[in-house]
């Protein structure tokens, strides 16, 4: 629920600036690339905290909410770690934005079957009880709609155009 409001609040945030100059955030799709960035950056550190972390998900939390199929699960975390965070600076950026935004789509895709394992076997984070199924799964579209969202303040990359050089005849 944290990340909701990390989320929500942001791009409040960032698209208030925007309406007081701050051409960064000119637009509701580029506020909320920063604010997906932002949960992100949140999310994605938590992948590395130590057991000792208590204030947030740390690794151990996420690692206990790797469905038994998928192999590795401390390397799955860490990964998925990475990645959460290299799409942060991806989306900040606005010549990767793009795709950052459409990258992460299949990501959130990838991540919902640990988050179904962790509400239906009621896996705590931070030692606070699993939220609801039927709160993950429609958060995880909400995450996903922001992404795509955040693509559409990206430019567009014009197809690359070879130039015939003038014959010489």
């Amino acid at each position: 629920m944290i990340t909701l409001v990390a989320l929500v609040g942001s791009l409040v945030v960032f698209r208030t600036l925007g309406a007081f100059g701050v051409a960064r955030f000119a637009s509701w799709s580029a506020s909320a690339a920063h604010a997906l960035a932002v949960m992100l950056v949140m999310t994605g550190t938590a992948h590395f905290m130590p057991a000792s972390v208590t204030v947030m998900p740390n690794y151990a939390d996420m690692v206990a909410m790797i469905p038994p199929f998928v192999p590795f699960p401390g390397f799955m975390v860490l990964a998925s770690g990475v990645l959460e965070l290299l799409a942060a600076i991806g989306l900040i950026l606005t010549r990767t934005r793009r795709l950052a935004g459409w990258a992460l789509v299949p990501l959130f895709l990838l991540l919902l079957p640990a988050n179904i394992y962790a509400a239906l076997n009621d896996i705590p984070f931070a030692g606070v009880p699993a939220s609801p199924l039927w709160q993950r799964i429609p958060e995880q579209a909400l995450y996903i709609g922001f992404a795509v969202w955040a693509t559409r303040s990206a430019p567009r990359v014009a197809p690359m155009v070879r130039r015939r050089e003038p014959s010489t005849v």
